[in-house]
């Protein structure tokens, strides 16, 4: 009985642990898709947000400050999503592709410039790396403290689901978003600024999936490397969908698609002789089973993806 309630402690904490930088990320997805602007970019932004939340954490060892870099990081990287789409009219999805290979390479280069040619940022130190809550509360190693005492990003992961949801469906900002991705022109007859709202969304989206970045680079692990993010930023774009564009859904599916990572630590460290490759394909397998199986003929709002003009 202790192992089997050891053993689902440590899958619900991995869960967690895991889920925080997709929640983040789908998080901006949603607000950003709400406006009408698609963005499958969220993959590039995380991995500038991770990167320059590690590098920013290396030399300021000032673990918040980085935190708030890599936002500032995934926003920056997210404008030039919003010029393309919102200003000049270019697909969503091409943009948000072209994102998706600038970022990598980007973050690459960056390594290089600040790590003497390295692809690889240098480890920051544990004391600097984003704090533990409730670490100190419960006994060392017991279940509650291995569920519990999380880093702090994966609590501010759920406040920030709070907040999106209460500005989306209970201010006056969130209905105009809302009203901007299901009927723009209609918004704007109302005196809705179109572009303005939609700019927010990008750039909303931009930092919260720095901030998704960031919460791997500083808190699951203490660097940014080139496979660090490894398809993330596409998981959090399924949990957008599955989750049927609403930030309480969307964090359900980041959950599942966490607990699938956490399935596949848990199963990797017992003596189950099962192929890494085959473990580490598990959480890619599940989303797409999720996808096909749950979403079905999910649809976003009305407007989403379709390029904008000003009534003149």
């Amino acid at each position: 009985m202790d192992n089997f309630l050891m053993g689902f402690a440590g899958i619900l904490g991995i869960t967690l642990l895991y889920a925080a930088p997709l929640i983040y990320t789908a998080m901006g997805g949603v607000v950003s898709e709400n406006t009408g602007v698609v963005n499958i970019g969220l993959e590039g932004m995380m991995t500038i947000g991770a990167v320059v939340g590690a590098t920013v954490g290396y030399y300021v060892g000032n673990p918040w400050i980085a935190f708030l870099c890599a936002g500032l990081g995934g926003m920056g990287i997210a404008l030039l999503h919003g010029i393309a789409t919102i200003h000049f009219g270019a697909d969503h999805v091409v943009s948000g592709t072209a994102l998706n290979l600038l970022g990598p390479g980007l973050a690459i280069f960056l390594a290089r410039m600040f790590f003497d040619g390295a692809a690889m940022t240098k480890p920051i130190p544990l004391k600097n790396k984003m704090p533990r809550v409730l670490s100190n509360v419960f006994p060392a190693g017991s279940a509650p403290d291995i569920i519990f005492g999380q880093y702090i990003t994966v609590y501010i992961a759920f406040i920030v689901v709070a907040l999106v949801y209460f500005i989306l469906y209970k201010t006056k900002l969130g209905l105009r978003i809302r009203s901007v991705g299901e009927h723009p022109h209609a918004a704007e007859t109302l005196g809705v600024d179109v572009y303005k709202i939609k700019y927010i969304g990008v750039l909303t989206s931009g930092f919260l999936a720095g901030l998704g970045g960031a919460s791997l680079s500083l808190a699951v692990v203490a660097n940014f490397r080139e496979t660090l993010i490894s398809g993330q930023g596409f998981i959090a774009l399924a949990a957008v969908i599955f989750g049927g564009w609403k930030p309480h859904t969307t964090l359900l599916a980041c959950l599942l698609f966490g607990a699938a990572e956490g399935l596949v630590i848990f199963l990797g460290s017992t003596s189950l002789t099962v192929a890494p490759d085959l473990l580490n394909m598990l959480p890619y397998v599940i989303t797409m089973f999720a996808m096909v199986v749950f979403v079905g003929e999910a649809r976003g709002p009305s407007a989403n993806g379709i390029p904008y003009k000003r009534n003149k």
